[in-house]
C-alpha cells in the first residue's frame, strides 16, 4: 500500500512538471522577439570643404584644414579612417588639418553604420595645398627641438576653466589651485617629440621602478564614453578617475586665419576629456608655458588650460 501510494505521488509528481514545462513552451511560443531588420546604409556621400578654397585657390589657403560631412540613407553613426587611426563621427563631421608641406593628396575612407551594425563605405582622394611652416620658437617650445615632458599646471589659478563658445577664456570658471585634485587630471604626463608624434601617460605615479601603462583620467559625462573604457566616477557633469591606459598619438601645428592652433589625432587629448574637434588654439605662450582653448563636442564651452613644461 505504502508502495502504491509512493507511485501515485510520483506520476503526480512528473505530471505536475510536465504540464508546468508545457505551460512554459507554450508561453515562449507567443512571445514576438524580432530584432528588427539589418539595414546596410547606401547612397553614402561625402562633402568636402577645403578652408579657403575659391577659383583662384582650388586646393584651399594653405592652412591645409579640410572639413568633412557624410551623409547617407538608413545610417546611424559614421566612422573616418586617415593614415590608418579611426576616429568615431555620430553627426557624421570630421575635420582633418593636413600639415605636410606642399600640395599633397591623401586618402580618406568614411565607414556609414547602420541597424544590425551593416556598414557602408567610401574612399575619397583630397588634394590639399599646406603652407604653414611653425616657427622655430615654438617648435622648441614645445618639443625643446626632441622630447619635451608637459603637465597641468595644478599649482595655478585659471590652470582648467570654461567658458562661451569664442568668448572669454573660462569666464564661467577658473580653478583654484589644485581644485581637481584626486580626479585622474594632475599625474597626467603629456609628451611632445620632434618628430611629430604624442604619448600620453595617464598616471605618471606608477611608473617607478618599472613602467605601469594603467592609469585614469578626467573627463565630461557622456563625451568621455567615446574613449570605450569602463565606468569612473561621476560628480556632476564629470567623471573623475576614468580607467585609461597610456597610449600614442600624433600632433601637428597650423595656424588657420593666423591663430596658431595644436592638433591631436584619434582621440588624444590634454587634461580633461571633452570629444570635438581635438584641436587646441594657443592662446598664449612662453618658453615653458602655453594656455589653450578648445571647444566640447557639444558645442557648448570652450575649455581653457594653463600646461607646464617639467
Amino acid at each position: 500500500m505504502i508502495n502504491t501510494f509512493i507511485k501515485m505521488k510520483n506520476t503526480k509528481y512528473t505530471i505536475g512538471i510536465f504540464l508546468l514545462l508545457a505551460s512554459l513552451f507554450i508561453g515562449c511560443q507567443n512571445e514576438d522577439f524580432t530584432l528588427g531588420d539589418i539595414v546596410a546604409p547606401s547612397n553614402l556621400q561625402i562633402q568636402v570643404d577645403i578652408v579657403g578654397a575659391d577659383a583662384s585657390n582650388p586646393n584651399g589657403d594653405g592652412s591645409g584644414t579640410v572639413n568633412f560631412k557624410a551623409v547617407a540613407d538608413n545610417a546611424i553613426s559614421y566612422q573616418f579612417v586617415y593614415n590608418g587611426e579611426v576616429v568615431s563621427a555620430p553627426n557624421g563631421e570630421q575635420s582633418y588639418d593636413f600639415a605636410l608641406v606642399g600640395l599633397n593628396t591623401y586618402t580618406v575612407t568614411v565607414i556609414a553604420f547602420g541597424t544590425g551594425g551593416a556598414s557602408s563605405s567610401k574612399t575619397i582622394e583630397v588634394e590639399v595645398l599646406s603652407l604653414y611652416e611653425p616657427p622655430a620658437d615654438l617648435l622648441t617650445m614645445l618639443t625643446a627641438n626632441s622630447s619635451r615632458v608637459w603637465r597641468i599646471e595644478s599649482e595655478k589659478t585659471g590652470h582648467f576653466g570654461l567658458g562661451p563658445v569664442g568668448g572669454p577664456l573660462n569666464q564661467y570658471y577658473a580653478a583654484n589651485p589644485d581644485d581637481k585634485a584626486g580626479t585622474g587630471m594632475y599625474d597626467d604626463r603629456y609628451i611632445f617629440n620632434i618628430d611629430g608624434t604624442f604619448k600620453h601617460i595617464t598616471d605618471s605615479t606608477n611608473d617607478d621602478p618599472t613602467v605601469n601603462t594603467d592609469g585614469t583620467v578626467f573627463g565630461r559625462e557622456v563625451l568621455i564614453e567615446e574613449l570605450n573604457g569602463p565606468g569612473g566616477t561621476p560628480n556632476g557633469a564629470d567623471i573623475e578617475n576614468y580607467p585609461y591606459s597610456d597610449y600614442m598619438a600624433q600632433w601637428t601645428l597650423t595656424a588657420p586665419g593666423g591663430v596658431e592652433t595644436l592638433s591631436l589625432t584619434g582621440k588624444a587629448f590634454l587634461g580633461y576629456y571633452i570629444g570635438g574637434s581635438h584641436q587646441y588654439i594657443i592662446e598664449s605662450r612662453s618658453a615653458n608655458e602655453m594656455t589653450l582653448r578648445s571647444t566640447d563636442g557639444n558645442n557648448e564651452f570652450d575649455w581653457g588650460f594653463i600646461l607646464i613644461a617639467e
